[in-house]
């Protein structure tokens, strides 16, 4: 018989945010449909200045869906999205599901090797990309599947001027001026518009149907891809209404977080749809300048990002200076990487906001525990499982006993938002989800409350002096308190027979000098002698994702290049 799970979190949610929601039996396409017809004049997306209505992007996602079927998409036929945050994603986005088919995010940053990688693995056919990422695609285009290329302007839905300035301006210059005459079966976005019906033929789509292959763990080995069903996309964006608390048509969602990402997916642009919010998107999140203007213009009530963004306004002279108005902003989740108090409490005090960190992953639609964001909310934890979610932490030998508050192991999770299933690989689907449970790979800790810690990634723990484990974070986060420190990752690297010692990379603030020995007088102070980093360097920047997320792995590959060497 299954064995009950305990649920002491409950007692810790907010008023008014329910332990199970009655999900409507609808789909994401159908969502943007009725929230079309209750709201046709409300604004759904704000780009550089361009603005569309609810009313009009569902007629444009119908005119794209009926120009899909045109070229043969049919219910189960993954379409690749290969844009950054512009209109032209939110549309093909939900054309693509419209019709029944499977939505394949790309990262724009990828290289040829990996974008090859994902068009083949997922079998797409159809690639919607950007005409500055065309050449890529154009370099991979016999060594995949794919049979149609639509092409999009970045410039389309720029308010006049705008769009005339970046025409003469920066088109050529920033290489979005391409031709496609005479490549086959290629087609610009507006002209598979232009001569499409207005409406597609009605495709049957069920909670069970995979809507998109979100694609997980590039960063960390072979990238696979995590089917999300409609049900999971649609339920996650249910419980980001509930957590937020998110009332109809009222909001303005920051979209700097990328929406090829699971978590732009969700708690900007699929949470935005649901409640009809405004998406503000932002192409570049690592424009800080642009980010900040947006902020000051738009006045964005919440803003899901990640800790690298929220130290980057932290650390800004002109908002520092009042040169900007952020306290537009009410809510804040932060997601893929832990959030440093220190960081937490000073984008709070600039803000007047609340910011409180939460955690999920691409195998659960992403989001599966947040803080109470006017709640209790416990600094340095991932907070509580969100509704209908359950989570363990189980022993990490076997994987398969749970273990008591208090004590080590690994988080494992359920709930409506998990995947089915890895596409095609049957043997790392049967290892995630084992025994009911989606394994993360995360060690954890859950206290007698029910919040939960995340103790560190199982792969990047540091097997360090006399065996004992060092977690990376405990030592990142003791750093992110030192004034001078604007960013650091720690990571472990060989030391002959003796195992692992912690080293640091650390970026300093602006106009700040630092030595080796005064950081590890520091963390001397603050951490146990075998946590203690035995080697410290200092960096300009650290190397991350297009989310922000620092990537301790490049770090150690770097490292060991160099020792080898």
């Amino acid at each position: 018989m299954e064995a009950v799970i305990e649920k002491p979190w409950l007692k810790h949610y907010e008023e008014g945010v329910p332990a199970t929601i009655d999900y409507p039996r609808t789909v994401m396409p159908r969502v943007l449909a009725d929230t079309a017809s209750k709201h046709p004049d409300h604004l759904a997306i704000i780009f550089k200045g361009g603005k569309l209505t609810y009313g009009q992007l569902n007629k444009l996602v119908d005119k794209l869906a009926a120009g899909l079927q045109k070229l043969g998409v049919k219910k189960g036929d993954r379409v690749a999205i290969h844009l950054p945050n512009c209109p032209q994603f939110v549309i093909a986005y939900y054309a693509t599901l419209r019709i029944g088919g499977i939505v394949v995010p790309c990262n724009p940053i990828y290289v040829a090797r990996e974008m090859e990688h994902q068009l083949n693995d997922s079998g797409a056919e159809v690639i919607v990309t950007l005409s500055a990422f065309y050449p890529l695609i154009k370099q991979i285009r016999d060594k995949t599947q794919l049979r149609h290329v639509i092409v999009a302007k970045i410039k389309t839905y720029l308010p006049g001027l705008l769009r005339f300035l970046f025409t003469i301006a920066k088109e050529k210059k920033e290489g979005h001026a391409v031709d496609i005459s005479g490549d086959a079966n290629t087609y610009w976005f507006q002209d598979i518009l232009a001569t499409a019906p207005e409406q597609p033929t009605p495709v049957e789509v069920g909670w069970d149907d995979t809507a998109v292959l979100m694609y997980t763990g590039g960063t960390t080995g072979i990238s696979k891809g995590a089917q999300l069903t409609h049900k999971n996309i649609l339920v996650n964006a249910v419980q980001c209404k509930y957590w937020l608390k998110t009332p109809e048509a009222t909001e303005i969602v920051l979209t700097t977080l990328p929406l090829f990402h699971s978590y732009g997916m969700t708690t900007c642009m699929n949470h935005g749809v649901y409640t009809a919010s405004t998406m503000i998107l932002v192409p570049n999140p690592r424009d800080l300048k642009d980010v900040l203007e947006t902020i000051n213009k738009y006045h964005p009530t919440i803003y899901p990002g990640v800790p690298a963004m929220y130290v980057a306004i932290n650390n800004d002279p002109g908002v520092l200076a009042g040169k900007y108005d952020v306290k537009s902003i009410r809510a804040c989740v932060s997601g893929a990487a832990g959030l440093p108090v220190e960081v937490q409490k000073k984008f709070e005090e600039i803000t007047g906001g609340k910011l409180v960190e939460g955690y999920g992953l691409s195998e659960a639609s992403p989001v599966t525990h947040a803080n109470p964001i006017f709640g209790e909310n416990r600094v340095g934890t991932i907070g509580l499982p969100w509704p209908d979610t359950e989570a363990v932490i189980m022993d990490l030998d076997t994987g398969e006993k749970i273990l008591p508050p208090g004590e080590v192991g690994e988080l494992c999770i359920r709930g409506p938002q998990v995947m089915k299933g890895y596409w095609n690989m049957p043997t790392e689907t049967a290892n995630t989800l084992r025994g009911g449970w989606l394994h993360t790979g995360d060690i954890a800790v859950m206290d007698e409350d029910g919040y939960f810690k995340i103790v560190d990634r199982k792969k990047d723990m540091i097997l360090g002096a006399g065996g004992f484990n060092i977690y990376p974070r405990e030592i990142e986060d003791v750093l992110y308190e030192h004034p001078k420190v604007k960013e650091v990752a720690a990571v472990g690297v060989p030391v002959g027979e003796k195992g692992e010692r912690p080293k640091v990379f650390i970026v300093l603030k602006e106009g700040e000098t630092a030595t080796e020995e005064e950081i590890i007088e520091f963390c001397r102070q603050n951490l146990a002698p075998y946590k203690v980093p035995k080697f410290v360097e200092f960096r300009d920047e650290l190397p991350k994702t297009m989310v922000g997320k620092i990537l301790r792995r490049v770090l150690l590959e770097e490292e060991l290049k160099k020792r080898q060497g």
